[in-house]
């Protein structure tokens, strides 16, 4: 006998068609070629009161090679050759290796420049943190012999609007999720606020629960949806705006809680981490 499937009929509600063109442009912001229309000015901009040799080949010229050295894994030496070809089509100064190895490594992108604009929207953000290796080198040892060769702990801030990365943090694996909460969510209100929009509430798993958090959450006046811990009780005498959610949590439970909140949207992190680590790859490398 078949069993029927449990909860609700599933609905495709997904837009496929805009779905599609958003991962068609997604290619179109990796790899572009505006950095020819942009040339002069921002090299106007690099040798505004700079001291020393001026910069000859612009910024967004380097912002351009870099995607290109980590989408198509392309050396340095090979990018130098790619626009080499390039320049035969559009005329333009062609950098030598060691300039491209030496600007790559310094390129720099500010999160705010990079944001869709929120006109005047609230914005719901989520939490969280993933790993990943320092080198896929060595990996039968690391299973057989137990070797630990470390991690590098990414830690992010993700909104409900357009499912963009407002705040951004490396650290080494010692370093816990809620000691860069605070870090997050200064970023993300930044962010979001230099984009026109306005952060309302913060979604966090249970790693995030302490009086701490809920304390910066009060100070810039965002609701939390942080999951409360089940072997915590509400501290009734303490003053710290945590107990009234977790009193709230545990009279309405978990489903109540969640539906409320929309704790599901916690899960735009995750689909972040997805979409990067399928791209790039799970492990890192030095850029040097």
């Amino acid at each position: 006998m078949k069993k029927e499937r449990w909860g609700k009929k599933y609905e495709d509600k997904r837009n496929w068609r805009e779905y599609n063109e958003k991962l068609v442009a997604r290619g179109e912001a990796y790899i572009s070629l505006d950095f020819i229309e942009s040339w002069n000015k921002d090299l106007e901009q690099l040798n505004r009161e700079k001291v020393g040799a001026p910069y000859e080949y612009p910024g967004c010229l380097m912002v351009f090679l870099a995607y290109l050295h980590v989408l198509l894994s392309i050396d340095y030496r090979g990018l130098e050759g790619f626009l080499r070809g390039l320049s035969k089509l559009i005329s333009f100064d062609v950098p030598d290796y060691t300039t491209i190895c030496r600007r790559v490594n310094k390129v720099s992108i500010e999160i705010k420049k990079t944001l869709i604009p929120y006109r005047g929207k609230e914005v719901v953000i989520s939490l969280d943190s993933s790993g990943a290796k320092v080198t896929n080198r060595g990996e039968w040892m690391r299973q057989k012999w137990k070797v630990r060769r470390g991690w590098i702990k990414v830690h992010i801030s993700v909104d409900d609007q357009n499912k963009q990365v407002v705040g951004i943090e490396a650290t080494d694996e010692s370093v816990s999720d809620t000691k860069e909460f605070e870090n997050l969510i200064e970023q993300s209100v930044e962010n979001v606020k230099a984009a026109g929009g306005e952060v309302v509430q913060a979604n966090a798993d249970g790693a995030y629960d302490s009086n701490d958090n809920f304390k910066v959450l009060e100070s810039h006046d965002i609701t939390p949806a942080i999951k409360i811990r089940k072997n915590e009780g509400p501290t009734y005498r303490s003053k710290n705006p945590r107990k009234e959610y977790a009193r709230e949590f545990r009279e309405i439970g978990y489903e109540g809680w969640r539906d409320k909140y929309k704790y599901g949207k916690r899960w735009n992190t995750e689909g972040t981490f997805s979409a990067v680590k399928r791209k790039f790859g799970e492990f890192v490398r030095l850029q040097r």
